[in-house]
């Protein structure tokens, strides 16, 4: 499975299933603006990352620009695996 699939499957089994199961993400807007992730959401997806894909987010990573979207968190997750 790639990346972008299993970033999708956590959301869609922690996230949609309690929201709304029919919904779709939009891969390029930010899960705050979606409505998918509040804070702790957020910090919750970094966990899931940094063990599902042994990387690590620093402080300086947990930006909008970085994680913010399916998209943006599939190149920084892809750019983090390739620098180790």
């Amino acid at each position: 499975m790639n990346t972008k699939q299993e970033l999708l499957n956590f959301l869609e089994e922690n996230y949609f299933a309690k929201i709304d199961p029919d919904s779709q993400i939009d891969e390029d807007e930010d899960f705050m603006e979606q409505g998918i992730l509040d804070s702790t959401g957020i910090l919750e997806l970094v966990s899931f990352i940094e063990e599902k894909f042994g990387i690590t987010v620093d402080d300086e990573d947990m930006r909008p620009s970085l994680i913010g979207s399916v998209n943006t968190l599939v190149k920084f997750i892809e750019g983090k695996q390739n620098v180790a």
